[in-house]
């Protein structure tokens, strides 16, 4: 069991090499919990990745954190995998046989956390500056009950050896694969739903107001990414980083095995990002990355500038009002209107009481509305260090109209009524009709002065189900304004229009030429935009085996069991069914070629409804009835 536990370590990349003897390279001392031991492993003696990703983020107590970490395994490394984790299991029923099982990975699932908490983190932090080894570092610790693992094939669905286990005590649905599966992995920890964080250290004093160490061990770390989140300093910054690689107790600079960059977010947060690699034959060698972070500011520091691409003064930046805070302006378009090496933030003051805004870490400006329709900011630029534009810009925020509409489900199209709140004079808008798959119906536009107005939209083109409102609004002196609207409605589903082609008078079969199958041609179709299925019954058989082209369709179907059971007259039903289960059914009454009594063939039409999303009957009625006009529309 203690060995197959150890598979866990290829969750989350970490080694078992302390900060508190980041120095050398024989700390491998663990703790035993229960038979859980996790001591004297690295990633790397199971485990050769192609790439990986950690996320470290320090919360605002400055004690506790988030770890989380991506790794991805291709082909014959991917095959290496498999096979060590199953070697782990030696002497565990099902264990070490070159086959990888669900069990194993759900005995990896289950007990894993127990074996990351026995494990470093590979991070550890000190106050001070410039701290390097030898020190006593406050390491980061794993918090047991914060931590969550999956996977993503390892074993794969579908692999051509797949099969049952074949030990007496496997699970009843357990499969297996080959250790040899070179099907591609992916790895991954992360903080467990319902917990704050997954790992901790003891608290630092300074809280980040002052200088601080933070150092990575990144021995045998062949290629990986490590970004490190702080919580929002006034003026941190990093002030220095080195790259130590350690052999025989002697440490050298070494830049050149990665980089260390620091990106000042909008909302004021710092983070570090690392890229480090290892060459595995570089082992027993020990690499270590020290980070100084300070508070003290630069020694020089250019002011934040305006671009040409700011909006200009006493512009109206329209935006969802309602005392809640909402997105005034995207990042992406934000970004645009200022310029600093060091990053810079929107600093807004309203005229108005209740109105406020703050930057988040993406840099998107967001706006808390107070009780008046709209609200006037003075915005200043500035940069992490302090340093600020003294040239402002005036701002008006405001929504220039509501939106509204009868909450319910529909067919065709949808009145959306407009009502301006008169923030401009006139307001072109655009309303188009977007589905949960992005699917986007026709634009519907309008132009709206002093009073209301209703637009009909249209739902053609777009998919069963709910539905959201895409708004395109522009007007004079305005920013543009694009919102997407929950206003509570769905489009019904429509069951498909199924037809069948005739040949020669009310003749609807091609006989083959031994008389022993026949064929039949048609169109189908779904008015939603859907794929549909077909299907055909006859003497109790049934034949997916339709050749379709577009909304074309032709099918061949063998009478052998209809002969076989005596019947003369065959009796055909075809179901066409749509992607939400609603059917439309087309039976057919071939006749005996050899029987001259019965010159025609006689086809009715019936349509079900059977989809999880209410239909109008009516309306299914109409379809059928009309479905070459719809074929024609639709074209």
């Amino acid at each position: 069991m203690r060995r197959a536990i150890l598979a866990i370590t290829l969750a989350f990349l970490m080694a078992t090499v302390s900060f508190s003897s980041i120095g050398t390279a024989d700390d491998t001392s663990g703790r035993q919990i229960d038979d859980v031991d996790c001591s004297g492993y690295s990633f790397e003696d199971l485990f050769e990745y192609d790439n990986a990703i950690f996320e470290f983020e320090v919360l605002d107590d400055w004690a506790t954190s988030k770890l989380s970490a991506n790794s991805w395994v291709n082909e014959s490394k991917a095959a290496t995998v498999r096979a060590n984790i199953d070697s782990l299991f030696d002497g565990v029923p099902g264990g070490n046989n070159s086959w990888i099982s669900t069990d194993e990975r759900e005995a990896v699932r289950e007990i894993g956390p127990k074996c990351i908490a026995d494990m470093y983190t590979r991070i550890g932090i000190r106050e001070g500056m410039s701290h390097r080894g030898g020190v006593d570092w406050n390491d980061v610790e794993f918090v047991e009950d914060g931590i969550a693992l999956d996977e993503v094939d390892l074993i794969p669905a579908d692999h051509p050896e797949e099969r049952n286990c074949q030990n007496v005590l496997a699970s009843s649905d357990c499969r297996e694969v080959p250790v040899s599966a070179t099907n591609n992995l992916e790895i991954s920890m992360f903080t467990k739903v319902g917990e704050t964080h997954n790992a901790r250290f003891n608290q630092l004093a300074n809280q980040g107001a002052s200088n601080f160490t933070i150092a990575l061990n990144a021995t045998n770390m062949t290629s990986a990414d490590m970004n490190l989140h702080f919580p929002i300093v006034e003026g941190l910054r990093m002030a220095a980083y080195d790259i130590h690689d350690v052999t025989d107790g002697v440490a050298v600079s070494n830049l050149d095995a990665g980089s260390v960059e620091m990106v000042n977010l909008p909302d004021g947060s710092v983070v570090l990002s690392i890229n480090i690699g290892y060459n595995l034959g570089d082992w027993p060698m020990i690499r270590n990355v020290f980070v100084d972070m300070t508070t003290m500011p630069p020694e020089t520091n250019d002011i934040p500038v305006w671009t040409n691409e700011v909006p200009v003064d006493n512009a109206i930046i329209p935006m969802l009002t309602g005392n809640t805070e909402n997105l005034a302006v995207e990042g992406s378009v934000l970004e645009n209107w200022a310029s600093d090496n060091d990053g810079w933030s929107l600093d807004c003051l309203f005229n108005e009481d209740g109105w406020s805004s703050r930057m988040d870490s993406e840099g998107n400006l967001l706006v808390t509305s107070g009780s008046t329709e709209s609200g006037t900011a003075v915005c200043s630029l500035k940069d992490p260090y302090n340093a600020t534009n003294e040239v402002t810009r005036t701002w008006r925020f405001g929504q220039p109209a509501s939106f509204s509409a009868t909450p319910g489900i529909y067919s065709d199209s949808v009145d959306i009524e407009i009502t301006p709140s008169l923030l401009v004079q006139n307001l072109a808008v655009d309303l188009v009709a977007m589905d949960s798959g992005m699917n986007t119906g026709p634009s519907s536009g309008a132009s709206i002065g002093s009073n209301s107005a209703t637009v009909t939209v249209s739902l053609s083109q777009i998919s069963p189900g709910k539905i959201i409102i895409h708004v395109m609004a522009s007007s004079d002196d305005m920013l543009d304004w694009v919102q997407l609207l929950d206003l509570n409605i769905e489009k019904s589903n429509s069951p498909p229009v199924l037809m069948i082609d005739s040949l020669i008078g009310d003749k609807y079969a091609t006989w083959s030429a031994d008389q022993y199958s026949f064929s039949l041609s048609g169109t189908a179709m779904d008015p939603d935009g859907s794929g549909v299925e077909l299907s055909a019954t006859m003497c109790g058989d049934t034949t997916t085996g339709f050749t379709q082209d577009s909304s074309s369709w032709d099918v061949t179907l063998s009478i052998a069991n209809c002969v076989a059971q005596g019947v003369t007259q065959y009796d055909v039903v075809i179901t066409a069914e749509d992607s939400e289960g609603a059917t439309a059914t087309l039976e057919i009454n071939v006749a005996n070629p050899f029987e001259q009594n019965d010159d025609s063939d006689n086809a009715i039409i019936k349509v079900q409804e059977e989809s999880g999303l209410p239909s109008l009957g009516m309306f299914a009625t109409v379809i059928c009835m009309l479905g070459a006009a719809l074929l024609v529309r639709k074209d």
